[in-house]
């Protein structure tokens, strides 16, 4: 009888793991190992049998301490395979090694919940299909969002395709002087992830033009698994009064409607975002994440003890 084992990264038959995400019904880009070795700090993997089913363990160690993280730019992970079934998300979750005494992660639609010692709790993404034509998802838009598109037009705001990735992380920093959701070596990461999918036609950095010829509104999509990934976006202050972003993702929509894609909108339960999302006709899609925190008593009284 197969079993899940635990195999370090530098023991992993690449070519068999990526096998595996390619052919899994429920795979994700962020689940290939180029992604995961650019993208996490580190990471180890959990395998079944020759390689049916994987999931990977992406962590840290902090103060000698090893957890389980959400890497940024990886809105899910999990176990994979083809025809996932539910139940196995159990093995899976019972053969994580004792030594991570925290476990923060995101598992993916395909998983089910397990059963742990901690908190199971559902997250919320949106999803749209694109597989109809631009007239039909477009007669699923809130009005809001058609009277941002018209204003967009109005003010005479051009929409480009092929942007430099600089461009959108450069506006996505400003934004995270706010938020602080990610570091400089975090865009650097990603922006080494960019230029290697760029390179084989399967990402993208899109931007709007304000009327003065400035970038107000910008975002990158990465394709895979018949799946468009809006993944990092950049929104100048300004983009807000211009109707930019909601213009940004029309202009997609239009531009890849009737390819048999999904758009990913990564996201999200805050509810603005998620209302911004669902103006669009974007559909809920619900995953499974499990918190698990079996730190000793002193390393609970430190602040912001995952980063």
């Amino acid at each position: 009888m197969s079993r899940v084992k635990f195999i370090s990264r530098d023991r992993l038959d690449v070519k068999k793991w990526d096998q595996c995400i390619d052919n899994a019904t429920n795979g994700v880009i962020y689940a290939y190992s180029f992604y995961l070795d650019r993208i996490s700090k580190h990471w180890d993997a959990l395998v079944y049998g020759d390689y049916e089913y994987v999931m990977p363990l992406t962590w840290n160690r902090k103060f000698g301490i090893h957890y389980l993280y959400q890497p940024p730019f990886t809105a899910a992970l999990g176990a994979f395979g083809t025809d996932f079934p539910p139940t196995l998300i159990q093995q899976f979750y019972n053969a994580i090694p004792d030594d991570f005494k925290l476990i923060e992660i995101d598992l993916n639609p395909g998983n089910g919940v397990p059963h742990t010692s901690g908190q199971s709790l559902l997250r919320n993404n949106f999803v749209l299909d694109l597989s109809k034509s631009y007239q039909e998802i477009q007669q699923g838009y809130k009005d809001n969002v058609k009277r941002n598109i018209k204003k967009a037009v109005q003010l005479n705001c051009t929409y480009n395709n092929d942007i430099s990735v600089d461009q959108v992380i450069e506006l996505s920093r400003i934004q995270n002087e706010i938020r602080k959701e990610y570091t400089e070596h975090d865009y650097y990461r990603f922006r080494k992830l960019f230029m290697k999918l760029y390179q084989e036609k399967k990402a993208k950095a899109c931007g709007v033009f304000g009327p003065n010829k400035d970038l107000v509104a910008s975002c990158v999509y990465l394709f895979s698994h018949n799946r468009a990934y809006y993944i990092l976006v950049g929104n100048h202050p300004n983009s807000k009064t211009m109707g930019a972003s909601h213009f940004l993702i029309d202009r997609f929509i239009e531009e890849h409607s009737e390819q048999g894609l999904t758009l990913d909108f990564e996201g999200s339960d805050q509810r603005n975002v998620a209302f911004f999302y669902s103006s669009f006709g974007a559909h809920p899609e619900t995953y499974p994440a499990i918190r698990v925190n079996n730190l000793p008593f002193w390393a609970k009284l430190l602040k912001r003890f995952r980063k």
